[in-house]
């Protein structure tokens, strides 16, 4: 049969419901991965699609088998892939080597010997021909675990009820990275970042674009010294400072051919930063910093680079920054 198109629906950026409301929310760990929507047909076929609605199913061979797990009952499922380290953690370094494989089968079947991924599962917005999408989230979980989906490359963790500060305390003492907050009585919300879930994150990171890069110097001679940052809000690319640490000497060579490739003479932010000696880039890489706080014009203080972000577009980047700083 024909399965709909349905975008995720994405967390917003918070903190823990008051204890008083603790009761109307269930908690879900928040995972390192690629988000995925899940396509089964019915017919024995699986298609994954990536946020941003590219079909990206030939770069994880390994979930082939996932189409015939529900036999001929068609569904659409949200989750996320993840590529575990020895530890079980997730991590999305290992992960970056899988991503991108989607028009290279023998190369991501190769990987797929290297680096296994494995699927979560932690919605269901369509089964057996009807939407679910208007169901509360309490209700669609139920259905989600009714399909008892467990199997070599993927899973459907659990989620809990009430307790989540215990929960949230619990990611932080195994290594996690956060916590993902669901309102029992949310609707499924295609493609909008709805404050009914919420995101929080053990580290505060944030995702950045990367606008410009200042040159090493001594043994980082021709190589990036620090980038440029900044994050897109209201239609514009703010400065947000520079990151220098963080990247091992891999790292910051590959990010080097990405710049070079990338160079303008244009500076992309809307206001250029107070920057002697800057190369420009075009707004097109995404990255994810450390940082401690914020500086009260909305610079980043002490900002580490922690990873590219293949995955991301720069629209999808958006600032959460205050009222005061848009």
């Amino acid at each position: 049969m024909t399965l709909p198109l349905i975008p995720p629906m994405l967390a917003t950026s918070g903190t823990l419901p008051s204890a008083t409301q603790d009761a109307h929310w269930a908690y879900e760990t928040k995972q390192d991965g690629q988000r995925v929507v899940v396509y089964l047909a019915g017919d024995g076929s699986v298609l994954l699609r990536a946020r941003s609605g590219e079909d990206i199913t030939a770069a994880y061979p390994e979930l082939g088998a996932l189409g015939t797990a529900l036999g001929t009952l068609p569904a659409v499922l949200d989750g996320e892939v993840l590529a575990l380290d020895d530890q079980g953690h997730a991590d999305f370094q290992l992960l970056q080597s899988r991503m991108g494989l989607a028009h290279a089968p023998g190369k991501a079947a190769r990987k797929a010997a290297e680096v296994p991924v494995h699927l979560v599962l932690f919605d269901v917005m369509h089964l057996a021909g009807h939407s679910l999408t208007a169901l509360p989230y309490v209700r669609r979980r139920g259905r989600l675990e009714e399909l008892s989906l467990e199997g070599p490359f993927w899973s459907t963790p659990g989620a809990i009820v009430g307790h989540g500060r215990q929960a949230l305390e619990a990611t932080r003492d195994h290594g996690l990275e956060g916590l993902v907050c669901k309102r029992l009585d949310s609707v499924y919300e295609p493609g909008v970042r709805s404050r009914a879930w919420v995101k929080i994150r053990n580290m505060r990171s944030e995702d950045v674009i990367v606008g410009g890069w200042l040159p090493g110097k001594g043994r980082l001679t021709g190589l990036p010294g620090a980038v440029l940052v900044g994050q897109r809000t209201a239609g514009r690319l703010r400065y947000v400072g520079n990151v220098g640490t963080g990247w091992s000497e891999t790292e910051r060579t590959q990010l080097a051919a990405l710049l070079r490739t990338a160079a303008t003479d244009a500076c992309p932010f809307d206001t250029p930063p107070p920057v002697a000696g800057a190369h420009w880039v075009l707004p097109r890489l995404v990255g994810e910093v450390r940082y401690s706080t914020r500086t009260r014009a909305g610079l980043l203080r002490q900002p580490s680079w922690l990873r590219l972000r293949p995955d991301l577009a720069p629209e999808e980047s958006a600032a959460d920054l205050p009222d005061d700083l848009v």
